[in-house]
């Protein structure tokens, strides 16, 4: 009986079990692969319009093709891929419209994180969350960042101070729907100036969250998206 559940529990290499063990592995690297197409993307060593040739990314990669497909399919699903008419794919321009609508979407979603990270924070108090310290340490390499003049280091800092906040606010919906625009914003933080005062405003949003003033923290927010798009159409549309 041993030897018989055995025997039906071990997978054939050419039957359908090797196709499950090599899921894992395929999926490693497509997310590897996607990973450093958006981060080639974001720094602008693929500018906006080039066209991506999945050969030639392949061998810059050092990987194979089939990785990398997937890697531009998804990244054409997070918006900073479209694809050609005929074939391929390019990086997205982002329009003045798009700018707009990125902003319209992202506002009351960034206003509510904050909002119910602080909640959260109130609620555990007088312990600390994790998550605040996640914060704090985003704030830092962002700070340290900007003094070394690192651009592409302060995008992911900042980046990651906003996703910190999702996480803080333990809403997994929110975070899911966040993650669906989080490409194209850090597109866009890369892309436009990143001014002291809007550095200045990330220590006070940290501030209200983590002291736990829900609607402190939700204003703050407010006026720092807001800032957000004015400097975003300032830079990159030379529109106030």
């Amino acid at each position: 009986m041993t030897g018989s559940s055995a025997g039906r529990g071990r997978a054939r290499p050419d039957g359908p079990g090797s196709d499950r063990a090599g899921a894992p592995e395929r999926t490693s690297l497509s997310a590897r692969a996607r990973d450093a197409v958006r981060e080639r993307i974001v720094d602008r060593r693929y500018p906006q319009g080039a066209r991506l040739v999945e050969r030639e990314v392949a061998e810059e990669l050092r990987m194979s093709r089939v990785p990398v497909r997937e890697a531009l399919r998804a990244l054409v699903g997070e918006g900073l891929l479209e694809l050609l008419p005929h074939s391929g794919v390019r990086v997205r321009r982002m329009e003045r419209a798009d700018v707009e609508h990125l902003y319209e979407v992202w506002e009351p979603l960034a206003v509510q994180a904050s909002r119910l990270a602080a909640r959260r924070v109130a609620r555990s108090a007088p312990a600390e969350p994790p998550g605040v310290t996640a914060l704090r340490i985003s704030l830092d390499r962002a700070e340290q960042a900007a003094s070394d003049d690192e651009g592409a280091r302060e995008v992911a800092a900042h980046t990651a101070f906003h996703e910190d906040i999702v996480a803080l606010s333990g809403n997994p919906m929110l975070a899911r729907t966040l993650e669906q625009l989080s490409g194209q914003l850090q597109l866009l933080f890369g892309m436009r100036e990143e001014p002291e005062h809007m550095r200045a405003q990330h220590a006070v949003m940290f501030r209200y969250i983590a002291t736990g003033d829900e609607e402190s923290a939700a204003a703050s927010t407010l006026l720092h998206v807001r800032d957000s798009r004015a400097v975003a159409l300032r830079s990159l549309f030379d529109d106030a």
